[in-house]
């Protein structure tokens, strides 16, 4: 199990942590169900109701906790979505707003230099 650092890039700023490609694998097809959830809420026609979408809930425990949420419900197309991030371990506590967008570059490069 390969363990590498993964830099998340936030609105102001960046976080580090230990990440492990498989959880990256994981985190990826989970953010894969959320953006089609996302399109599907987008491609709704006007003036009818979607249909609600489950949430994305994925957490990965390793030397840190990490938990991302969105709820697809409340955004109007995948470039407009934000996370809910949530990232601790026994000394510290980060809870922050992510750009879906960013998040999927940072994932995706990770897995890039995992290779």
């Amino acid at each position: 199990m390969g363990t590498s650092q993964l830099t998340l890039n936030l609105t102001e700023g960046s976080v580090s942590f230990s990440f492990t490609t498989e959880a990256a694998q994981a985190l990826k097809t989970a953010i894969a169900q959320l953006l089609d959830s996302l399109k599907a809420n987008a491609a709704k026609t006007p003036g009818t109701r979607p249909t609600p979408q489950k949430p994305m809930e994925y957490q990965y425990t390793g030397d840190v906790f990490l938990e991302i949420f969105c709820n697809p419900n409340i955004y109007a197309s995948p470039f407009a979505a934000k996370v809910l991030l949530t990232l601790r371990d026994d000394r510290i506590r980060l809870s922050t707003e992510a750009e879906l967008t960013r998040i999927v570059e940072d994932i995706n490069q990770f897995l890039e230099q995992a290779d």
